[in-house]
């Protein structure tokens, strides 16, 4: 869940909120705990037979793709593992698409994944917040 730890509640941090919201729904939500390693909340979880970790980076956006990249390592991911939340200006506050790789689009917390993992295989759920 890409966003800015410090800015919480920001619709620039709604991949985070979009964490907490799937985090309560899969009852594991009393379980985010600090990973040092990787500088991120991280809570583990379990859905249709898929062990997840979901993890808030503790950086700020642009720097997201370091925790990303740390965790892949730690819990051996490889990027076509990776669910990028994060915010879309372009789209309307509340509309949703998935999009496979690709560009960062100008967003600067996927860029910083791209870049941090060497690949642009993660899928991205966008999360539309429209333009102020």
């Amino acid at each position: 869940g890409l966003g800015n730890h410090g800015l919480r509640g920001t619709r620039h941090s709604v991949g985070m909120a979009v964490l907490d919201r799937l985090a309560r729904q899969l009852a594991v939500a009393e379980g985010w705990r600090a990973d040092r390693r990787c500088c991120a909340d991280v809570a583990l979880a379990a859905a249709r037979g898929l062990d997840l970790l979901l993890l808030k980076p503790r950086r700020l956006m642009n720097l997201n793709g370091l925790s990303i990249a740390s965790a892949a390592e730690i819990y051996n991911l490889r990027p076509e593992d990776i669910y990028l939340v994060h915010d879309d200006l372009d789209k309307a506050l509340g509309q949703v698409a998935i999009k496979l790789g690709g560009s960062a689009r100008g967003h600067n917390g996927v860029r910083s994944c791209i870049s941090a993992l060497h690949s642009n295989e993660m899928t991205r759920l966008r999360v539309g917040i429209g333009r102020p």
